[in-house]
């Protein structure tokens, strides 16, 4: 048993922002009160912290199988648990991609053995994400899979994406796309613009991104899927989803925090830590994403963590692996680029960071409700700290935040009502 004492209690779902205590009991929340008492159990004092539901990411880059020197399931959930989200969901381009039963079966065992937070795989819309050959989709679902992707290798086959809506539709799964028409991004590092003009590295045009959103949405509108998109980062997408919204279309999307928290101003060539997929917008881009959270357009917040090995970094810029490692970064950058600014209330970033994203992918979590499963963080709100990503426990150092200086901190991780991390430490099982 475990009694979190005296704690702001926010659970924008239940309608909570209180100051009080909540009791956990064999996994579950057993009772929010004042001033509660029970011999032997574990306090933990969250006097002027803030409790919240655990958060939820359901765009993660977790490398197993295959990719096991960039990150792992063990310390991609510790990453998990660092940062405070409690269910992360897991992107399939791994080796061998997550296009058959027996990928998912395998991971959901690791995760069980080895996870320390909760794991929910995502299944490929085709075989090895080779764009061509749709992979038996209702097996996916039926072996545990919450949507579908192809991640960032979209099927640029119109005729495949046709089926694959339909199967999506069919088996009530969103399809999460990765927009990014091939064509228009090959050979691109940077954002095309200033940012290509002042490296001299070839840009990647924000119509690589809106022309496959226009695409997906009419296919979306035709088939009545769920169609989720990935990391969203121009202006022109912002406004397509907006206007789709508009219609009643059932479209949802994301944000990355550095698709709101920085600019293409940062690139350089020696930093390949910037490099990611999208690359990094110009000011209108992030004020259009900014102002996309606050009107809810953009419904919610989720990392794409994805760590990378030194190796894959210390290169060329043009040669390095697109990517930043961002489970660990992405409560302080959201909390002090979003709230410190009043651009979100913070009732608002918690719902974007744990309720609405359970929604999309149907899952009972994101809220702190008497009876259900107790999955939880506390925070401080008035820690700051410089970001420092030598203390990262995911493998993947990569982060163009290295030295920002940040608010607001994870103190406490709990898991089906176990703490999997406090003060800094994770409580490997």
């Amino acid at each position: 048993m475990i009694v979190i004492k005296n704690g702001r209690v926010v659970d924008p779902q239940n309608g909570v922002d209180k100051i009080t205590d909540i009791l956990v009991i064999d996994g579950k929340i057993g009772m929010i009160a004042p001033q509660i008492h029970v011999e032997h159990a574990k306090i933990i004092d969250a006097t002027g912290k803030v409790v919240v539901p655990g958060f939820v990411d359901i765009h993660v880059h977790l490398r197993e199988p295959g990719f096991e020197h960039k990150e792992s399931i063990r310390t991609g959930t510790m990453s998990a648990a660092m940062g405070g989200f409690t269910t992360i969901a897991c992107m399939p381009n791994t080796k061998p991609a997550v296009h058959s039963k027996e990928i998912v079966h395998y991971i959901l065992d690791k995760a069980e053995k080895e996870g320390i937070v909760n794991v929910l795989p995502i299944g490929s819309i085709t075989t090895n994400l080779d764009g061509s050959t749709l992979t038996n989709v209702k097996e996916l679902v039926q072996s545990g899979v919450v949507a579908i992707s192809d991640d960032g290798k979209t099927p640029m086959d119109t005729g495949i994406m046709e089926k694959a809506f339909e199967e999506a539709s069919k088996n009530q799964i969103p399809l999460i796309d990765h927009c990014e028409d091939h064509d228009l991004a090959k050979g691109g590092s940077v954002n095309e613009g200033k940012a290509s003009e002042r490296t001299g590295i070839k840009g990647i045009p924000n119509a690589a991104e809106w022309r496959i959103v226009a695409r997906d949405i009419a296919l979306a509108e035709k088939y009545g899927t769920h169609l989720h998109i990935a990391h969203i980062s121009t202006k022109e997408s912002v406004a397509l989803v907006r206007k789709a919204k508009e219609k009643g279309l059932k479209i949802t999307c994301e944000a990355a925090p550095h698709h709101f928290a920085l600019t293409d101003d940062v690139v350089t060539r020696q930093d390949t830590y910037t490099k990611v997929n999208p690359p990094l917008r110009s000011q209108d881009d992030v004020d259009a994403v900014r102002l996309g959270l606050k009107d809810r357009t953009i419904d919610i917040i989720a990392t794409d963590h994805a760590p990378h090995d030194e190796d894959s970094k210390r290169v060329a810029y043009e040669e390095a692996s697109f990517g930043i490692s961002g489970l660990e970064t992405a409560f302080a950058i959201s909390y002090t680029e979003l709230v410190e600014t009043g651009i979100l209330s913070f009732s608002q970033l918690v719902d974007k960071m744990s309720y609405l994203p359970s929604k999309i992918i149907g899952i009972d979590r994101g809220a702190l409700t008497v009876g259900k499963v107790a999955d939880l963080v506390v925070l401080d709100l008035n820690q700051e700290e410089n970001i420092d990503a030598s203390k990262f426990v995911s493998m993947g150092k990569n982060t163009p935040f290295h030295g920002k200086r940040v608010k607001g901190k994870v103190l406490y991780t709990l898991v089906d009502g176990n703490v999997v991390m406090e003060k800094g430490v994770v409580l490997c099982s």
